[in-house]
């Protein structure tokens, strides 16, 4: 079948199908009725949202995964609209913000959360509630309507199509925009990549809010004719049975969901489902392999951000680790922060343990010509993006010598301890090793002197407890821990604090610091046993920084 130009052709490509399209718990559509309902949504915008000089056309969704999600993201596309997805973990004047940055004429949300809005100052703001009968009366007039018959304006390879939130770890999150062109180019290169076809069935259990849902998943399944089953929210107790029910082949994945996963009991039944593949970031080579020998599924660690401006690509041959090579049309380079040269190649043990990562590790860098279509309204977030010509992706990474890139963590998230960068993921994939752990956070405190210090926060497995020694032995008898590497502080919690997007929350971890309700180990001195963060302890080194004139986290 011919590639299509827009969003907007692929909805329309639905006509006509009569397999089941879309699914959840409680609903059932064929593709051939999401394409009714979407030019029904789309001709009830068009009447909504007349064009007028200087308004923009954009439908905020807020959202759980329900079919209206998808139904709206369709309406958009053929009347050409722009879809702002928001979050609704946001509250207040940060919810408020999201909604008036991105210039929403419409939202579509639900009953359960119009208590998010309340108070909130969102003057010319028409709010539809999909779960209401006033809402399916709305909709009623529109019903005959067909894909085609509404558009706020000519629709074409250009037109804007998403405002994506980035997730936002430091100041207010950036909308990066997507154009219709690029989300259908996006959805025919993952259909080729792992060979989706019209059997195939997408679970989306990622918020949809986030790029990973919309571009990894829905996308693909749009382009390939596939089906797609909806969780409203991800749940680890019921992702084998929703892929059991629905016949789930493909899922996406970010973040920290892979260990949810894995720390659901086991059962004799693991394997027992219709899963081929999972696709998406940050589950670690480690999880990844337990994920693979308990349910029989490949994980592929893939790489591109929802700005777009850079891709890697695996290949068969793709070593153990690492996500892959440069994606066709990219120039990737890793450049050093220090000397702002490319840095160089990786040195390995034989075991495979990286040698040189304070040379070889720096930020991702794309010198050719990069998809970036921009930030809305954020000029200065642009020009740091596209410093001296180049896309500067803001992720540390490292590459061997055959080219192959290996994932080293966010810059944000990079720790220098006695004048020595270090990759906080780097760190963190090393003590994932250890046993008794279902989840770790590695990041950076302030040094009572200068620089970081070290410190992890450990969510240990059901059953276990932290031993302070076996800790400390586990870490001596890590060959590629390096010197600076060990956490002086352990934070030891039941779960790690979560983003929507299940990503960890390392501006909370960070900003508690040993000055939480959790237990905290130390070691007063380097290589010192690992003691408890006592009154004392914690007063006396309050008085570090003090003395030094440095602010305490």
């Amino acid at each position: 079948m011919r590639s299509a130009d827009t969003v907007a052709e692929l909805v329309r490509r639905q006509w006509g199908d009569h397999r089941i399209g879309l699914r959840d718990e409680h609903h059932t559509l064929t593709h051939h009725q999401v394409a009714a309902g979407a030019a029904a949504r789309a001709a009830l915008l068009v009447d909504l949202m007349p064009p007028v000089p200087g308004g923009e056309p954009h439908l905020g969704i807020l959202l759980d995964n329900t079919p209206e999600y998808p139904l709206w993201l369709s309406a958009a596309a053929l009347a050409g609209a722009a879809v702002a997805g928001i979050n609704p973990t946001r509250r207040g004047a940060e919810l408020a913000r999201d909604i008036r940055h991105t210039a929403c004429r419409v939202l579509v949300t639900q009953r359960a959360h119009l208590p998010l809005l309340d108070g909130l100052a969102l003057p010319g703001l028409r709010i539809l509630v999909t779960d209401t009968e006033a809402y399916r009366e709305l909709l009623a007039p529109y019903g005959d309507a067909r894909p085609g018959d509404a558009q706020l304006g000519p629709v074409h390879p250009d037109s804007r199509f998403l405002l994506s939130f980035t997730s936002g770890s430091t100041g207010a999150p950036k909308a990066a925009l997507c154009s219709q062109g690029r989300l259908a180019a996006a959805g025919a290169s993952l259909v080729s990549h792992f060979s989706v076809g019209p059997d195939d069935v997408h679970y989306i259990c990622m918020p949809m809010f986030h790029g990973n849902a919309v571009i990894a998943d829905w996308a693909p399944a749009l382009t390939a004719g596939a089906g797609v089953a909806l969780r409203a929210r991800f749940s680890a107790s019921r992702f084998l049975p929703d892929v059991r029910r629905f016949g789930a082949t493909y899922f996406t994945y970010v973040g920290r969901a892979v260990q949810y996963l894995l720390a659901t009991p086991p059962g004799p039944d693991d394997r027992a489902h219709p899963l081929r593949l999972g696709f998406g970031t940050e589950a670690g080579a480690v999880d990844a392999a337990r994920f693979r020998e308990r349910f029989g599924v490949p994980l592929v660690e893939g790489y591109g951000s929802s700005e777009g401006g850079a891709a890697i690509q695996r290949t068969p041959d793709t070593p153990t680790g690492a996500i892959g090579r440069a994606a066709p049309g990219d120039d990737l380079a890793v450049i050093s922060s220090d000397t702002g040269e490319e840095c160089p190649p990786a040195r390995f043990s034989p075991a495979g343990a990286l040698l040189n990562a304070t040379e070889a590790v720096g930020e991702l860098v794309n010198r050719g010509r990069s998809p970036f279509e921009g930030y809305w309204r954020n000029p200065e977030a642009e020009a740091a993006r596209l410093r001296g010509g180049w896309y500067w992706t803001g992720d540390l990474f490292y590459r061997d010598t055959d080219g192959f890139l290996y994932f080293a963590g966010r810059t944000d998230d990079r720790l220098r301890v006695d004048s020595e960068n270090l990759a906080a993921a780097m760190i963190e994939h090393i003590l994932a090793r250890w046993e008794r752990v279902a989840g770790v956070a590695v990041y950076a405190i302030p040094d009572p002197v200068a620089g970081d210090q070290v410190m992890a926060a450990l969510a240990l497995r059901d059953g276990e407890v932290f031993d302070p020694a076996a800790f400390a032995a586990f870490l001596a008898a890590q060959r590629d821990l390096g010197t600076k590497m060990p956490p002086r502080f352990v934070r030891v919690m039941r779960e790690l604090p979560l983003t929507a997007t299940n990503k960890i929350h390392r501006v909370a971890l960070r900003r508690a610091a040993f000055r939480c309700g959790d237990p905290v180990w130390w070691r007063p001195a380097q290589g010192a046993p690992y003691e408890p963060m006592t009154p004392g302890a914690m007063s006396a080194l309050l008085g570090e920084y003090t003395a030094h004139g440095r602010t305490p986290p």
